[in-house]
């Protein structure tokens, strides 16, 4: 089930193509730009693979970054591509002894890995690839490449930073989108307002999260996590599921208790809003809920699992409002 959301998720969130000029606002299958991770799939870039572990034989990410002459943004920033894998344990996350023989005994390491880990902005990814700006923001809006972080600027707009690596993956395999006119299918679907910047960058979050852990109730609310509460409400008609998946929704973003000036920015970014992504996400979801209703139900509190629904007799003991007592109700 979990592997056929992720197929599904993978299959109708793929951006414009010169292959599938068909209706501009409905972005076809791409035949090069680079994916996105892919929501469902249990390993690979989207993040540490989670598995059984002892505490014992791993060390905290602190010890792990030292260890691999990582600075902590680099080092978190490794895990999410899925460079560094990780184990769950008694303490949480940690990195396994045996994983970081594994990545020190690389070839290149450590410049290979801080090379593989590199971050670009869209001035320095135009000066890697020798294009203009302009160039390759119209190439990220139309969904070639995936954004891996963003932030906000003083001025309170997204600043979207992709792996160099993968931008010059791109440039290798489709050099001639790198000159020349824009294709005319992407011209009229950016005329049209496409942006898959925060989609693509959505999806491969979700893939992060997603990889990171089997749990089923866990699994659904990572899909939980980009939509609105509005959303959320109708796709999960139980107040107790959705109380369940907010407990375990994990943070899209890290973000500074000061950031209020910015959060509505960044609101913007993790919920999906489109609403054919949002429609893929709520089948996605309604396929992981199925999971993990099947796994165990979502917790109730005592008195309200033990008492029928259709229940409204007043608890023994509890005194009568000042309503019922003038009407005589009981």
């Amino acid at each position: 089930m979990a592997v056929r959301m992720g197929q599904e998720l993978l299959e109708s969130q793929e951006p414009w193509s010169p292959v599938e000029l068909g209706e501009s606002s409905v972005p076809g299958r791409a035949s090069g730009p680079g994916r996105a991770s892919v929501p469902g799939r249990g390993s690979g870039p989207g993040g540490g693979s989670a598995g059984a572990g002892g505490p014992e034989g791993s060390v905290a990410f602190g010890a792990a970054a030292r260890a691999l002459g990582l600075k902590p943004r680099e080092f978190e920033l490794a895990v999410q591509l899925g460079e560094v894998r990780t184990v769950t344990t008694g303490l949480g996350r940690r990195v396994a002894h045996e994983e970081l023989r594994r990545v020190t005994a690389d070839e290149g390491f450590p410049e290979a890995l801080i090379a593989r880990l590199r971050v670009v902005g869209t001035a320095e990814g135009a000066e890697l690839l020798g294009i203009s700006q302009g160039r390759l923001t119209r190439l990220a809006r139309g969904g070639f490449f995936a954004p891996v972080r963003f932030y906000v600027n003083r001025y309170r707009a997204v600043v979207w930073l992709y792996p160099a690596s993968e931008l010059t993956e791109f440039a290798a395999r489709q050099p001639e989108l790198l000159s020349g006119r824009t294709p005319p299918g992407l011209s009229a679907a950016l005329a049209a307002g496409e942006d898959w910047r925060a989609a693509k960058w959505r999806s491969r979050r979700v893939g992060q999260l997603l990889a990171r852990t089997g749990d089923p109730w866990e699994r659904a609310a990572v899909l939980a996590s980009v939509l609105g509460s509005v959303e959320l409400a109708s796709s999960v008609s139980d107040r107790y599921e959705r109380a369940h998946l907010r407990a375990l929704r994990p943070a899209l973003v890290r973000t500074r208790p000061e950031a209020g000036a910015v959060r509505d920015v960044i609101d913007a970014v993790v919920t999906a809003d489109d609403p054919r992504e949002i429609r893929r996400y709520r089948a996605a979801l309604a396929s992981a809920l199925e999971d993990a209703r099947r796994a165990r139900p979502a917790p109730r509190p005592a008195a309200e699992a033990a008492r029928p629904r259709d229940d409204r007799t007043r608890a023994p003991g509890r005194p009568r409002s000042l309503w019922q007592k003038l009407t005589g109700r009981r």
